[in-house]
């Protein structure tokens, strides 16, 4: 029971904690490009010993850094690289939708546009040709399978490959395999991937570079009859051409073009 009590208490501390981290890094703003422990206890209402520390564990983990005046600190190299990625993530999502009706146009196709979340491909946007009597539906928010189309372009360009080759270990062996093998012909490549998902519904998908790595992937998703599963065909043409020009949007270069 004492054992359980402590455990309740140090997770209670512990969010606490987190609270507290956050509070400070609030202060932070174009009114306010550098504090003060002192300025952060006045702020929030706290001891300035107790202000300190919690300044000085933000820096030890790189979200501070202490400033070139002494006792201030600024920003840390990994908050601004957080902040970066989530600017680069919401850029995509905003200069996606031109490119997403012209491909949709072109190929009278549903067009998906994906972004990587903790362990798959998250739908982020979707345009549908709504001139066309079939049309396939894709719910923004939906949680796309590893086998997916998206799912292996992200894969394939991911930067921490230690992450892919755990997600992937934990697929059946009689998946894991020749998903890994589709992967790595992806690798280095803008190339189409394809994927079904085994009900009649095709999908083709390719990745959208920002400066740093793969950002998006951008697809089309039809009925098996209206999209065929050839990389060299016409409407994955389109997909490649839609996609690297968002790449280039995105100040980003194509392995094609690198």
């Amino acid at each position: 029971m004492d054992q359980g009590r402590d455990d309740a208490r140090l997770g209670g501390a512990d969010i606490q904690a987190v609270s507290r981290a956050a509070q400070i890094l609030r202060l932070f703003g174009p009114h306010r490009p550098k504090l003060t422990a002192t300025e952060a206890a006045d702020q929030l209402g706290l001891n300035r010993t107790t202000a300190y520390r919690y300044c000085a564990s933000l820096v030890s983990e790189g979200l501070l850094e202490k400033g070139a005046e002494p006792g201030t600190f600024v920003p840390g190299g990994l908050l601004i690289q957080l902040g970066a990625f989530a600017i680069g993530r919401r850029r995509v999502v905003d200069l996606a939708p031109t490119y997403m009706r012209d491909l949709c146009t072109a190929t009278g196709l549903t067009t998906v546009l994906s972004l990587w979340g903790s362990t798959g491909p998250i739908v982020s946007r979707v345009e549908e040709e709504m001139t066309r009597s079939t049309v396939v539906t894709v719910r923004v928010g939906t949680q796309l399978p590893l086998v997916s189309a998206q799912a292996k372009v992200f894969l394939a360009h991911l930067g921490d490959q230690l992450r892919v080759q755990r997600l992937v270990g934990g697929l059946p062996d009689g998946v894991r395999a020749p998903l890994a093998g589709e992967v790595a012909a992806l690798v280095g490549t803008d190339d189409v991937a394809l994927g079904a998902d085994g009900y009649g519904i095709h999908a083709m998908a390719a990745p959208v570079f920002d400066e740093y790595s793969v950002c998006a992937s951008l697809a089309l998703v039809a009925t098996n009859d209206m999209l065929e599963l050839d990389a060299r065909s016409e409407a994955a043409g389109h997909l490649r051409e839609a996609a690297r020009a968002l790449s280039r949007a995105m100040g980003g270069k194509p392995p094609a073009e690198k």
